[in-house]
């Protein structure tokens, strides 16, 4: 190959892996648009670079932009390749398996949590064969900051992103037992990231005890929680017993995940 064939593939190649940097800061920036000098900065690029690849990505509808202000969001196509990715890597799927062994060898309930911006929701549970026993409502949006699958996400989200939340939300109490103090809670918070889980007694709902571990995905960030869940009157005096099987649990869907740390 003459050396202008190489040269030329060379700038294709790196105008290329400049558009995909672009694309995947959309992804991991947590905010809605960007604009063109937030990406410079970012990513080192010059604007008038910024501008270019933005033409392009918007030429293919994986970026569209507002007219208004000028600031740029994920287009049509990219939302499509998103849906595409998660129709193949279905968190319940790949967590059912670990949510019936976690309900079969502890006797209690098993859950998956999902975060959703400030909230986080049940999307999926293995109730054990027992007369009393927990269940929880499937969909629900409930606050980052009470209870055991909350708290195991809000400690694993970014510094930056706890700060949001604890400035910007209202510590609601939900039983006697929530914390509402933002420094209270920045500790407990510390000491979840420092045990790799998250215990609750009567947090959210009086009279439940749960225990729930953090999901990661490929790059460390939190995605969602596994946790188990009884009658604190059964399951509170055994629930550390419970937290190998559901740390192994979390740990397993977390490598399906790509998370490896």
């Amino acid at each position: 190959m003459a050396d202008a064939e190489v040269e030329n593939s060379s700038r294709s190649i790196a105008a290329v892996e400049r558009a995909m940097d672009v694309l995947l800061l959309f992804g991991r920036s947590g905010r809605p648009d960007l604009g063109v000098t937030e990406i410079a900065n970012e990513l080192g690029l010059t604007k008038a670079a910024v501008h270019r690849i933005l033409t392009a990505l918007r030429n293919r509808e994986l970026i569209s932009v507002e007219p208004t202000t000028r600031r740029y969001t994920l287009g049509h196509a990219a939302i499509a390749l998103g849906r595409a990715y998660l129709a193949r890597t279905d968190l319940r799927v790949m967590a059912a398996p670990e949510l019936r062994r976690l309900a079969s060898t502890t006797g209690e309930t098993a859950t998956l949590s999902i975060r959703r911006g400030n909230t986080r929701m049940y999307v999926d549970q293995v109730v054990p064969d027992q007369e009393l026993r927990m269940e929880v409502t499937l969909g629900v949006p409930y606050p980052l900051h009470a209870g055991s699958s909350s708290k195991a996400i809000l400690a694993l989200l970014r510094p930056e992103e706890i700060d949001d939340y604890l400035e910007g939300q209202e510590l609601t109490a939900f039983t006697d037992a929530t914390i509402t103090s933002p420094s209270a809670l920045r500790a407990e918070l510390a000491t979840i990231r420092e045990r790799g889980y998250a215990i609750s007694s009567g947090e959210r709902q009086v009279g439940a005890a749960s225990i729930a571990a953090p999901v990661l995905d490929h790059d460390g960030g939190v995605v969602g929680a596994i946790s188990v869940s009884g009658p604190s009157s059964r399951f509170e005096p055994r629930m550390r017993d419970c937290v190998p099987l559901l740390r192994k649990a979390a740990t397993a869907v977390s490598a399906q995940l790509g998370y490896s740390g």
